[in-house]
């Protein structure tokens, strides 16, 4: 049975970072295990760049049908828990299909993303925007990363500390 311990692991490890994460402003927000967490805030029409890293587990390679980041804007309804709307959806493909042995770096990039809505989370719906990267293989299943990050529409708040 010992053989077993472990085999549920993911592969390797992702890592979302924004490329200004140090001089921009954060706000908290919930998760949905209600713990609270700082997360980046934006304003329509910016733009969203960073870079993506993946580390597989020490002496393990990682097999892929290719890589891609998405960002996303959903609205989730509470009474359809689970099932998010995308009104927002851009895709960027970051690697061909093949593997990976040690960590890779993949930088990004959405120029001008227009962001109509903002961020919200009220008792009867959730409107959030998030990167979602994938890793997509076949029999083993997809590995998946999510970054959530916050909007805002217009305001006077400066974004820079």
């Amino acid at each position: 049975m010992n053989y077993l311990i472990g085999a549920f692991k993911p592969a390797c490890n992702i890592s979302i970072t924004f490329s200004d994460e140090k001089t921009r402003k954060k706000v908290s927000t919930k998760k949905d295990n209600g713990q609270t967490v700082m997360v980046s805030l934006f304003r329509s029409q910016e733009n969203i760049a960073g870079k993506i890293s993946i580390e597989p587990i020490q002496g393990k390679k990682v097999e892929h049908n290719g890589i891609k980041i998405e960002l996303l804007g959903q609205i989730e309804m509470y009474f359809d828990r689970g099932n998010f709307y995308d009104f927002t959806s851009l895709v960027r493909e970051l690697d061909i299909p093949g593997e990976i042995y040690e960590r890779k770096t993949y930088p990004f990039e959405f120029s001008t993303v227009e962001m109509p809505y903002e961020t919200y989370n009220g008792a009867n719906l959730r409107l959030r925007y998030v990167l979602k990267v994938t890793i997509s293989r076949g029999y083993a299943g997809s590995i998946v990363e999510y970054q959530d990050f916050v909007v805002i529409v217009s305001s006077s708040l400066s974004l820079s500390h």
